[in-house]
């Protein structure tokens, strides 16, 4: 994650050259999948035939897997002993992302089980061992690609490792270094992946849609829109009742003072655009830096509210137009890999799709062709994943600062009733230094 954290940490221009890249890709997925759905409707049979096209994008989202899920974890296990080291603000902030997580993912299994997305469908299960297609040519090309990796296994021994590293102490600070650039060469690759997005996407919904007909369209219509609602709702309604309810701030206003920070999101559809605005916004708003400090970097890798809600209802749409619908037993263990697996991929292209693909493949591997659907509009759901990711940080910070006693509940009034309007030229903010407050408002964190 530190090349990813250096990377967000860098200069304004650096970011605006890459966000150009993005819309071209979206726009391509876009055009993609509305192609794809008129050949699979209007050509049923030539729909049904580049099914190989999705199948080849799922393959090589597939070789990703592995290597993905190995260095977060490892790398993420890293975060936990570096947070846990700060005091009573660290493990505070990991206590309340872990509670707050897991709440979301449960969110998303009672709403995907209540509005039963992808019903219906019946679509032909994923089998490793059947051949893609009887034309030679492209089975040969799609057998290039890598096969399975054991996803458990390598879940296990990320685990193992991790631990063991952080029992190295010192000695082992190079290795994690080493599986940190590790991560950003494997997040490259699946970045680069990803340019084939619209590739995949055509083949996939062409072939679903030329199959099941205009009820392959609706369901992921109504997958999309349940999947927007319930991301508002978890907002306003869970983490807006909790900051009234703590700290007395209401979220529409905090919301307005944020919003430049979701228009730079809804442009890149990732909330590490706007990591280095929140840090500086919320030191703006009172709370401490300390706290700040350590709340806003540990929140980005671990407390991803919209990607659990994303993850549990992507995984009950797939299960169900797959024909074969998750038992509440399952549902649990999956949702039990989902709060470990999605751990430390904050902000990169891609992630969430492969950490939706190793819990259907370590659970039922014949789910895995139902991914495709997901591929065509996975990108239309980012922002909502990334806006709630990036409220739910912001309001972890005030509900930590508020916790702690470290923040400036003056400052905080003055900043929201729009009195101490925040310096968009600097982006310097002093007044979350203890001694700008003034002494009665000094933290005590140094014995924290």
């Amino acid at each position: 994650m530190a090349s990813q954290r250096g990377e967000s940490s860098g200069t304004v221009k650096t970011r605006r050259k890459g966000i150009d890249k993005s819309h071209y890709l979206y726009i391509a997925v876009i055009a993609a999948v509305i192609l794809g759905a008129v050949i699979g409707l209007m050509f049923p049979e030539a729909g049904k035939s580049l099914k190989p096209l999705g199948d080849g994008f799922i393959k090589l989202i597939k070789m990703m897997i592995a290597p993905v899920i190995f260095c977060t974890i490892v790398l993420g296990i890293g975060s936990i002993a570096k947070a846990a080291t700060v005091g009573k603000v660290g493990g505070l902030a990991l206590g309340y992302f872990l509670v707050m997580s897991t709440f979301a993912l449960a969110i998303g299994l009672v709403v995907g089980n209540l509005i039963h997305p992808g019903e219906g469908l019946k679509l032909t299960p994923y089998d490793p061992s059947k051949k893609a297609s009887t034309d030679s040519t492209v089975e040969f090309l799609l057998n290039i690609i890598p096969g399975d990796i054991p996803v458990l296994p390598t879940l296990l021994a990320a685990i193992l490792v991790g631990f063991a590293l952080q029992k190295m102490g010192p000695q082992g600070a190079p290795i994690l270094k080493a599986i940190g650039h590790g991560q950003a060469l494997v997040f490259r690759i699946l970045i680069m992946i990803m340019w084939l997005a619209p590739v995949g996407a055509f083949g996939a919904i062409a072939a679903v849609v030329g199959a099941t007909g205009v009820q392959a369209i609706v369901s992921m219509f109504t997958l999309m829109v349940a999947f927007y609602i319930t991301c508002a709702l978890f907002i306003v309604v869970i983490l807006g009742g909790l900051l009234q309810l703590v700290a007395g701030v209401n979220i529409f206003r905090l919301m307005k003072y944020l919003a430049r920070e979701y228009l730079l999101i809804f442009s890149t559809s990732s909330s590490e655009a706007a990591l280095p605005r929140l840090i500086a916004k919320m030191e703006h708003l009172g709370v401490s830096k300390p706290v700040v400090g350590v709340t806003v970097p540990t929140g980005y890798s671990f407390n991803l509210d919209g990607t659990a809600i994303y993850l549990t209802m992507a995984s009950l749409f797939v299960a169900n137009a797959m024909g074969t619908p998750l038992d509440l037993g399952a549902q649990v263990s999956l949702l039990v890999f989902m709060i470990i697996a999605s751990k430390g991929a904050a902000g990169v292209t891609g992630a969430g799709l492969a950490t939706l693909a190793a819990g259907l493949q370590a659970h039922k591997p014949e789910l895995l062709g139902g991914v495709g659907m997901i591929v065509g509009i996975d990108r239309f759901m980012s922002e909502a994943r990334a806006l709630t990711n990036f409220t739910g940080n912001a309001v972890a910070t005030i509900l930590i600062g508020t916790w702690v006693k470290e923040i400036d509940g003056q400052q905080v009034g003055a900043v929201l009733s729009g009195q101490a309007p925040f310096d968009e030229q600097t982006m310097i903010a002093g007044h979350g230094e203890p001694e700008a407050r003034g002494p009665e408002a000094r933290p005590a964190l140094a014995n924290a």
